[in-house]
């Protein structure tokens, strides 16, 4: 059946006069959710910039729900200025893609997030970017490795697997002395172990750029993909928002809402994970089937040295995140690790860290290595992510899958 009339009038409701009073104050901030945004007139359209931070244009370029999380960050890991990006992975590439050109190259420690290291080998090579992996416990062999092409170099603190510590103050050293922006995947530390910027707490050591997963620890729900990038120099800040606006990149109100959220916990739940982690990698180390423990609180882990430099030196409590791998014996195959993770009924097989729920997954550090390092005894490698559970239940968890999958 056809129908003539005309629509409703809706006009009064899209153009409503009413706006609400100014002055409300909640434990959350209100949420904003816009593309368009609107200008009281051409000049001020003309006028507006969004690179400070001072007003806005577009939704991509920030809101004040964008905005507030930012400056949040920043506090938190005592950077100048930030920039979101919909994931730790985009984080990354998009301070690749705004510091480097044809010909150039960029140097990754050899234990880096693996994604990462797929980029150089990837869309970074084929876009004409030389890539070189060094030894993340040698600063010679990273001094060595820089050249006159190098651009960028990446650090990690600690190895997302096998959780060497770098000798970070050394390596930031070299960077500068050889004037090579130098970037640090910040995702472990979340400006709770240590400072990015401020290594040794004087103001003089500190890296160029840290690239945050937020998808870890300050969402802590292991429900939001989220990144950002952050930075005290102003022109390189602008260099990188510049190639942020110009590749596209947004986040979504309601994510920003959630990270926002979880913020205020992000320290008790840190150290409670931090201690389940040292509690259970201490109970690793008595058991038969464990050659080895990697944590960079635990003594003889590779970097200890390094990490108490930084991370527990006078005046700082020593915070070690929620991860350790555990090297198991050379006895059992591939096989009989997977069964043990198999299990597993508290601990979930899956990837990323900072949730509520413990995590497991098993690697082949041979096939992510260009050779085996000599600081790792022979074996298989199983990671571990704390979650909230009580660290008894963990531990008990863990003891009847070593008993049913790897005998002793």
């Amino acid at each position: 059946m056809k129908n003539d009339s005309a629509a409703p009038d809706v006009t009064h409701l899209i153009h409503h006069p009413y706006t609400p009073p100014a002055d409300f104050e909640a434990p959350q901030p209100g949420i904003f959710k816009a593309s368009t945004v609107y200008f009281p007139s051409v000049a001020a359209m003309r006028q507006r910039e969004w690179k400070d931070k001072s007003s806005y244009t577009y939704g991509l370029h920030g809101t004040p729900t964008t905005y507030l999380l930012e400056e949040r960050l920043c506090a938190l890991e005592g950077g100048a200025q930030c920039v979101l990006v919909p994931s730790g992975l985009a984080a990354l590439s998009t301070v690749a893609l705004a510091t480097l050109k044809t010909g150039d190259e960029v140097l990754l420690p050899d234990n880096a997030y693996g994604p990462n290291k797929a980029l150089a080998e990837g869309e970074l090579k084929a876009f004409g970017i030389t890539h070189q992996f060094y030894d993340p416990l040698s600063p010679a062999d990273l001094a060595a490795r820089i050249t006159p092409r190098t651009r960028l170099v990446w650090l990690e603190a600690p190895g997302s697997v096998s959780m060497e510590f770098p000798d970070l103050l050394t390596l930031v050293r070299i960077c500068r002395e050889r004037r090579v922006l130098c970037a640090l995947d910040n995702t472990w530390g979340a400006g709770l172990a240590f400072q990015p910027f401020d290594l040794l707490g004087d103001g003089q050591w500190g890296v160029d750029i840290s690239a945050h997963a937020l998808t870890k620890y300050p969402s802590g729900g292991g429900d939001v993909l989220m990144g950002s990038i952050m930075t005290r120099d102003k022109a390189l800040h602008i260099q990188i928002k510049l190639c942020h606006m110009r590749l596209g990149l947004g986040v979504g109100a309601n994510d920003v809402e959630m990270v926002l959220r979880s913020l205020p916990s992000i320290g008790i739940r840190y150290k409670a994970q931090d201690d389940t982690a040292r509690a259970l990698a201490t109970w690793f180390a008595a058991q038969p089937q464990c050659a080895q423990v990697l944590h960079p609180a635990w003594p003889g882990s590779p970097g200890h040295a390094h990490w108490q430099a930084v991370c527990a030196r006078q005046g700082r409590p020593g915070w070690a995140a929620g991860l350790f791998s555990v090297m198991l014996s050379e006895r059992y195959t591939s096989a009989q690790v997977d069964a043990f993770c198999d299990c597993l009924k508290l601990f979930k097989i899956g990837y990323s860290w900072g949730g509520p729920v413990s995590l497991v997954v098993p690697y082949d550090i041979g096939a992510m290595r260009q050779s085996w390092p000599a600081h790792l005894k022979p074996g298989t490698l199983v990671r571990f992510s704390m979650g909230l559970e009580s660290a008894q239940e963990l531990q008990q968890d863990l003891q009847q899958a070593l008993t049913e999958a790897l005998p002793d």
